[in-house]
């Protein structure tokens, strides 16, 4: 049961808060999941209010190679013959109040997902929490000389003229689903709106993706109206991607493709433009 699992600690005041959803695993490449919760819960001075107890979620002896397994087990960090961490997953509830915002950073369950779900509407229910945004990230074909581009579903279709009018496109898919997608279906049953917005990231850049974890909490942050200075963070981002593109260009073959990447992204962009296209074209101004 939810009142098991859920532990309450309080101390933030909220007026209506939003919840936003960071999760590691199949939707955190670039850890633009976690990255991002991790960045406004830094900017925003957040403090943990809430989590959800571990036990009865996870498989940690998974059969397999070590490639596969190590993805389950939980993490330890053992220094000259001594164990110095040990840390079953974490699955934290941070709330800035000036913000109006409760961030949430865990692993996707392995099992339970009703259980988990619950945990998570029951919070919504005891903070009055209305709408629910989940920010995650999969591998696609975009340019690391880009921003990400955001595709998004949504618990209710009334609210997709708001997510249109913000440039979002919404997903077309088909084949194994996330708890996300099992949240997004139980969302209007709990009277909560929920919206999944999902990043697609370089496929061939592998590790944290700076520039796209400072990209996702931009566009995040202006979803939700709230301001964070980024300045720092794009720094570090235009560095990463300098860095990259010089790895790229000593590699003929990748460059070559890097470059049709960045046309397809740009005609894509500029498809979308419509009127604005056609009244450019007409002044003489081409885009292709």
């Amino acid at each position: 049961m939810a009142s098991d699992r859920l532990r309450m600690y309080g101390g933030v005041e909220f007026r209506a808060p939003r919840l936003v959803l960071g999760l590691t695993g199949w939707m955190d490449g670039g850890e633009v999941s976690t990255g991002t919760i991790k960045v406004l819960a830094d900017k925003l001075a957040a403090r943990r209010i809430a989590e959800i107890d571990h036990q009865g979620f996870y498989l940690y002896s998974f059969p397999g190679a070590m490639e596969v397994a190590t993805l389950f087990r939980p993490h330890c960090r053992i220094r000259k013959g001594i164990i110095r961490e040990f840390a079953f997953p974490d699955n934290a509830f941070y709330g800035a109040g000036d913000a109006d915002l409760i961030l949430f950073s865990g692993k996707e369950p392995n099992t339970n997902w009703v259980d988990f779900g619950d945990c998570i509407f029951t919070l919504c229910r005891q903070l009055h929490v209305k709408s629910i945004y989940f920010i995650g990230s999969v591998a696609g074909l975009v340019p690391h000389t880009r921003d990400p581009m955001l595709f998004c579903s949504v618990s209710d279709a009334q609210m997709k003229p708001r997510f249109e009018s913000y440039g979002i496109k919404f997903s077309d898919y088909e084949g194994p689903a996330s708890i996300i997608t099992y949240l997004t279906t139980r969302a209007k049953e709990n009277e909560v709106e929920m919206v999944s917005i999902v990043a697609t990231i370089p496929a061939y850049v592998q590790g944290p993706n700076p520039k796209c974890i400072v990209a996702a909490t931009r566009r995040m942050a202006g979803l939700l109206g709230v301001h964070v200075d980024l300045d720092d963070l794009q720094t570090t981002a235009d560095e990463f991607e300098k860095k990259l593109t010089d790895v790229v260009q000593e590699q003929p073959e990748l460059a070559e493709n890097v470059v049709k990447l960045e046309q397809d992204y740009d005609n894509e962009i500029f498809s979308d433009m419509g009127d604005l296209k056609h009244w450019l074209h007409q002044k003489g101004i081409r885009l292709d």
